[in-house]
């Protein structure tokens, strides 16, 4: 940014400080929003279809469950793709990493849609799928850490929660649309052609979508913080290493406080879907139609959250998620159970509600919590450790309770899982006021 291209009339700070908020928050948060959308329409896609269409020869619960299988197999590369991302983002630079992670995270999505079921390649066809999936999973795993990255190492002090507000409402329109993008479609298509191949049109589009998060990342510049060690020539050189020999309690205690944000969205969201639609009976439509109203309550919760932490700081209000999800936990499956559309809507909306108060002030705790020379590899590390153990097996844990203990036992999961990350959230100190450098 050129001062002399700077209007006198405005301060020189004011109008670069708005230019940058602009152009970091534009690139942030479409990146997210794009590769969110990437994984979540497989979420809604193993809740609904992917059972039947790669593994035909089981019971249904096991169906199910091998379709959640395939889904975990993604969180499991995740910290994987941490590592590999962010040593080159704690090398190399921001920029260049988030768009190899676009490329990876879009075409692997965009290929199981041109996937053949398992009546066409058999067995061939669920092996592709989990190396498709665990692809995603390393794209992911590079993704967030660096956005999160693109938007806090840019924002002035005092601001960092408002910067990275940005990059955190990403999965909540990436999940709009998806779930979007299915309520249409199966709104459109009766049921044989959603299934036979109405539910791979949302993959298909990802072949477009990375297209346009590509011009988008394309035109960034790499962040003034990680230029300056560039510059200094201070780049680790082995920069996982290092976190795990510097900031071990950081990492292990961020990957705890991430626990609930991922256990109460994928419970929400994947797995209500599956249980409202095969257990309770609700119509696979209404529940999609539920579920975009839930998305609102997500993004009010995140927006709210990420900019209030500024001035309330981060801590406090992580922590006021995690008690509020202590107690939604035990008020959602009873919800549920009503089979009412209106409480079904409350039910998901005021779990997603909670994970948004956790999840929102998260883009910019998790990136104070390490030096700059590592900060890309440790947030996502911190990030994608508590994907694993908490987005990852939640569908595949709340499956079995609910099958031998009823649904009650399921929200009684969610608010151990809450107390947990309570826990850890309590041992970590304040960042709002770190120096970044």
């Amino acid at each position: 940014m050129h001062s002399e291209a700077i209007s006198p009339k405005v301060p020189a700070a004011t109008a670069e400080s708005a230019e940058s908020l602009r152009r970091v928050a534009v690139a942030s948060f479409i990146g997210t929003a794009i590769e969110f959308y990437d994984f979540y329409i497989y979420g809604t896609a193993a809740a609904l279809v992917l059972n039947q269409a790669f593994f035909p020869t089981l019971t249904p619960v096991n169906a199910t469950l091998a379709a959640f299988s395939t889904y975990a197999v993604a969180f499991a590369a995740r910290p994987l793709g941490s590592v590999v991302f962010g040593h080159f983002g704690d090398r190399v630079g921001r920029k260049s990493v988030l768009v190899a992670s676009l490329l990876l995270m879009g075409l692997s999505t965009a290929f199981v849609g041109l996937l053949p079921g398992y009546g066409t390649w058999g067995i061939w066809a669920p092996l592709l799928l989990i190396v498709l999936r665990f692809l995603q999973g390393i794209g992911l795993g590079g993704e967030w850490g660096g956005a999160a990255l693109l938007a806090v190492e840019h924002a002035p002090r005092g601001r960092r929660g408002l910067y990275a507000a940005f990059p955190q409402l990403g999965p909540s329109v990436g999940f709009f649309a998806a779930t979007g993008v299915f309520w249409l479609l199966s709104s459109a298509l009766d049921d044989a052609a959603f299934r036979s191949w109405g539910w791979r049109v949302p993959f298909l589009l990802s072949f477009l979508l990375v297209g346009v998060g590509l011009f988008v990342r394309l035109k960034i510049s790499e962040t003034p913080v990680f230029a300056k060690v560039l510059d200094a020539q201070e780049a680790s050189k082995v920069p996982a290493v290092e976190v795990l020999r510097r900031h071990p309690r950081e990492l292990l205690l961020g990957a705890g406080g991430m626990i609930v944000a991922y256990g109460l969205f994928y419970t929400a969201t994947t797995y209500c879907l599956a249980y409202t639609t095969s257990a309770l009976g609700v119509p696979r439509n209404t529940v999609l139609g539920l579920s975009l109203v839930a998305c609102l309550f997500l993004a009010a919760g995140t927006w709210l959250a990420a900019t209030r932490s500024d001035g309330a700081g981060r801590r406090k209000l992580v922590l006021a998620g995690c008690g509020l999800a202590v107690v939604w936990g035990l008020v959602l499956f009873p919800l549920l159970d009503t089979g009412t559309p209106v409480l079904i809507a409350l039910g998901i909306g005021g779990a997603l509600f909670c994970m948004g108060v956790v999840y929102g002030p998260m883009g910019a705790y998790l990136p104070e919590l390490f030096g700059t020379t590592v900060r890309y590899s440790g947030a996502s590390l911190a990030y994608n450790l508590g994907g694993v153990l908490g987005g990852a097996v939640a569908p595949l844990v709340a499956t079995r309770l609910q099958s031998a203990f009823g649904s009650a036992s399921v929200g009684w999961y969610v608010s151990a899982m809450a107390v947990v990350s309570l826990g850890c959230v309590l041992a970590l100190p304040e960042t709002r006021d770190r120096e970044l450098a």
